[in-house]
C-alpha cells in the first residue's frame, strides 16, 4: 500500500478541490484510491473498483477482478500526476498499484461559440454545467499546477462558483483578492456572469469593464497559461478572466492563428475603428459648425450642399441618426433570430432613404452613421463595445459646446479616466503580454 510520505507528496503536487484520496477498507483488505473528480466518472469507479474490492476475500481475488477488466493496467506509479490528469484512478493495495481508466465522457453536446466567432481554430464554447466546464478545462489544460477553488454565493439560491488558476504563474495576491470579494458578496441570488462581473468590479457606476467575460474554451486556456485567474459560474457558459487590461478587450483568438503582419494589421484596424466610433460624430459637428475651413473647398461645398435642406444644426442631425442606429441595433438583439436581421436591415434602408428624401438628414450623414456603426462592431468583446457606444455621446456634447478644443479635452479626459482604473490592483493601461508567448505569465 502507498506509504504516508508518498501520499503527502501526491497531495502537495495536486492540491485542488477536485483531487480525491479515497480510502478502501474491508474486513480482509486495506488500500487507497486517488483520482481527480472532474475528470473521472464515479459510477465507473463504483462498478470497476469499489464493488470488486468489497466483494474480494483477499488481495489475489481483487487483483484478478481488476486485471480482467480492460480498463486496468499495472505500471510504475510515478510520475503519478500525468496518469491522474489523463483521467485514470490510481489504486494502491498492499505492495501493488494499478491504474484504471475511469475517464468521464460528456453526455451532452457542447455548443458552438456564438458570441465570439473566429475563422480558424476551435469553435466550441464552455458549458452551462460547471462540472462539464471543469472537465473540459482539465482536459485542455493538463497541468498539475492547475488549482480549483469552489465557493457558493446567494442567501436564497446557492450558486456554485469555481476559481481556476495556475499556481506557477498566477499572482497569489490577486487570487486572495478575488476570494475576498466573492466572500463579501451578499445577494439573494446570482442571475448570470454579468451580475457577478458587476459585483466583483467594485465600482457600480464605472462605464468601462475591468473583467473580461468569454465563452471560448481556447481563450480561457490561453489566459490560464498567461497567469490569469478564471471564474466560472454554474448555469452560464461564460467565464470571467481577471485581471483584464484595456488591450485584452481588443484581442481576438484569430490573432494566434494568422501570420504576424496580418495579425498586427487587424489589431490596428480595431484601434482605428475605436477612434472612428468615438470621435467621428464629434469631428463632423466641429468641421461643419466651427471649422469648415479645414476641408478642401470642394469637400466643404459638397457637405454644405447636402445639408442645404436640413432645418436644424449638425449636432441634432448627428444625434437623431445615432439614436436611430442604436434603436435598430437594439431591435436586432431583441427580435427573434429568424426575423431580426431582415427587419433591421430593411428598416435601416427605409429609414435612411426616407430621412434623406424628406430633408431631415444629409446624404453624408448616412455615410457617417454607417461608418460609426461598422467601426463599433469590430471591437471583439461586447462589453467594451457597449461602453464605447455610450462614450461617444458625451464626447459629441463636449465637442458641440467647445469645438475642436472639446474633442481634445474629451480625449485627455478619456485617457486620464482609463489610467485611473485598475483590475484587481493591476493598472488598466498596463502593457499587454504578447498573446503568442503562451508559456509566460503576465
Amino acid at each position: 500500500m502507498i506509504n504516508e510520505e508518498q501520499l503527502k507528496e501526491i497531495k502537495e503536487s495536486l492540491a485542488s478541490y477536485d483531487f480525491h484520496v479515497h480510502p478502501l477498507r474491508s474486513k480482509q483488505l486495506q488500500g487507497e484510491m486517488v483520482y481527480i473528480k472532474t475528470l473521472c466518472d464515479e459510477s465507473i469507479i463504483e462498478e470497476v473498483i469499489t464493488k470488486p474490492f468489497l466483494r474480494a476475500n483477499d488481495q489475489t481475488e481483487f487483483e484478478h477482478a481488476l486485471i480482467s477488466n480492460p480498463r486496468t493496467r499495472r505500471e510504475d506509479p510515478f510520475p503519478l500526476d500525468v496518469e491522474l490528469l489523463a483521467g485514470n484512478a490510481a489504486v494502491f493495495v498492499l505492495d501493488r498499484h494499478y491504474f484504471v481508466d475511469v475517464k468521464k465522457t460528456i453526455s451532452i453536446n457542447v455548443r458552438e461559440a456564438t458570441v465570439e466567432s473566429i475563422i480558424q481554430g476551435p469553435q466550441y464554447a464552455l458549458s452551462e454545467n460547471i462540472e462539464t466546464s471543469l472537465f473540459i478545462l482539465r482536459q485542455r489544460y493538463q497541468n498539475k499546477n492547475l488549482q480549483i477553488i469552489t465557493k457558493e454565493i446567494g442567501t436564497k439560491t446557492n450558486a456554485k462558483i469555481a476559481i481556476l488558476y495556475d499556481e506557477s504563474f498566477a499572482n497569489e495576491s490577486i487570487v486572495s483578492e478575488i476570494e475576498k470579494r466573492i466572500d463579501s458578496i451578499c445577494v439573494p441570488s446570482l442571475q448570470g456572469i454579468g451580475h457577478l462581473q458587476r459585483l466583483l468590479n467594485g465600482r457600480s457606476t464605472s462605464l468601462f469593464p475591468t473583467l473580461l467575460s468569454t465563452e471560448r474554451q481556447d481563450r480561457v486556456v490561453l489566459n490560464l497559461s498567461q497567469g490569469k485567474v478564471v471564474i466560472l459560474l454554474n448555469g452560464t457558459s461564460f467565464a470571467l478572466l481577471a485581471p483584464s487590461v484595456f488591450w485584452d478587450f481588443f484581442s481576438a483568438m484569430d490573432d494566434l492563428n494568422l501570420p504576424y503582419w496580418i495579425t498586427h494589421f487587424l489589431v490596428c484596424l480595431r484601434y482605428i475603428g475605436l477612434f472612428i466610433s468615438l470621435f467621428l460624430p464629434a469631428l463632423y459637428v466641429v468641421f461643419t459648425s466651427y471649422n469648415p475651413e479645414i476641408f478642401r473647398i470642394q469637400l466643404a461645398l459638397s457637405i454644405a450642399g447636402s445639408r442645404e435642406a436640413v432645418p436644424y444644426p449638425s449636432f441634432l442631425e448627428v444625434l437623431f441618426m445615432l439614436l436611430m442606429m442604436e434603436l435598430l441595433t437594439e431591435a436586432s438583439l431583441r427580435l427573434p433570430k429568424s426575423i431580426g436581421q431582415t427587419a433591421t436591415t430593411v428598416g435601416g434602408l427605409i429609414l435612411g432613404q426616407a430621412a434623406t428624401a424628406a430633408g431631415l438628414v444629409s446624404n453624408i450623414m448616412i455615410i457617417l452613421v454607417a461608418a460609426v456603426a461598422i467601426s463599433n462592431f469590430v471591437i471583439p468583446i461586447n462589453t467594451m463595445s457597449f461602453s464605447m457606444r455610450v462614450m461617444k455621446y458625451p464626447i459629441l456634447l463636449v465637442a458641440t459646446l467647445f469645438g475642436l478644443l472639446g474633442v481634445v479635452i474629451s480625449l485627455i479626459f478619456l485617457v486620464h479616466r482609463l489610467a485611473l482604473l485598475d483590475s484587481l490592483g493591476e493598472p488598466f493601461l498596463r502593457r499587454k503580454p504578447n498573446m503568442r508567448d503562451q508559456g509566460r505569465g503576465p
